[in-house]
């Protein structure tokens, strides 16, 4: 029987950011873990998606007053419209979360136009609110202030770093509980059939040090018997 494949995309929804950070370290990539970024509420089932932008830089007041939102082209508001389906909007906020990325209304208008998520390195306002909604939201800390107080938006789906990591258009997001990873575009397919033979691999060493086994040539694994071991560990599985 021919096996069906599974897009990539979809495959991510079962790894964890652990294995892939390890996964991406192997290719010499260090700094693909998005600091200080915690999600607002549980999370029921990893997000997934391509990263869509918005960069804010500092406020100047004479620019960012209250009456920029009636603007239709300003740029925040732009970027919750045009955000595609199953993409994250990922914010350059500057780490900064003294006033706030966003609120519950842009949140839910994403969450309703069926964005895969949302990522900033600052704040949200009402986030009790956003907490409540199932969707994947993930922020530096609670705010109140609105953004035009200290931020500025100034480019939406551009080259952006948010919480110490560049982020480009169309770079893969997956957040799980303990937060979020970027993977690059261009090996996404492939660190997905990588991470999930990883986390088939920890599968078989948890049950192995769960049993009582000693980590000692198991992880890493280095005992030949013991590959041997998984290698019919395995077979047994993808013949069920």
């Amino acid at each position: 029987m021919k096996k069906i494949q599974v897009p990539f995309l979809q495959k991510f929804e079962s790894i964890s950011t652990a294995t892939i950070a390890t996964c991406l370290f192997k290719r010499g990539l260090k700094n693909q873990f998005i600091q200080n970024v915690i999600p607002l509420s549980s999370i029921k089932k990893n997000m997934v998606g391509e990263a869509y932008t918005l960069r804010y830089i500092p406020a100047r007041e004479d620019l960012n007053t209250i009456e920029v939102f009636k603007d239709p082209k300003h740029l925040q508001r732009v970027a919750v419209e045009e955000c595609p389906k199953g993409s994250v909007l990922v914010i350059d906020s500057r780490k900064d979360a003294r006033a706030a990325s966003a609120g519950s209304i842009l949140v839910t208008r994403l969450m309703i136009r069926g964005a895969a998520g949302i990522v900033t390195d600052g704040g949200f306002r009402d986030s009790a609110e956003i907490a409540e909604l199932d969707f994947p939201s993930y922020h530096n800390r609670p705010s109140a202030p609105t953004n035009l107080t200290l931020h500025q938006a100034i480019a939406i789906n551009e080259p952006i770093g948010c919480g110490d990591v560049a982020v480009f258009p169309g770079d893969i997001l997956v957040g799980d509980k303990d937060g979020v990873m970027v993977i690059p575009a261009k090996i996404a397919d492939e660190v997905a059939d990588e991470c999930l033979q990883m986390t088939l691999f920890e599968e078989f060493v948890l049950l192995n040090v769960q049993q009582g086994k000693p980590i000692i040539g198991l992880y890493p694994l280095t005992d030949k018997k013991i590959k041997d071991e998984f290698e019919i560990w395995r077979s047994k599985l993808s013949n069920k």
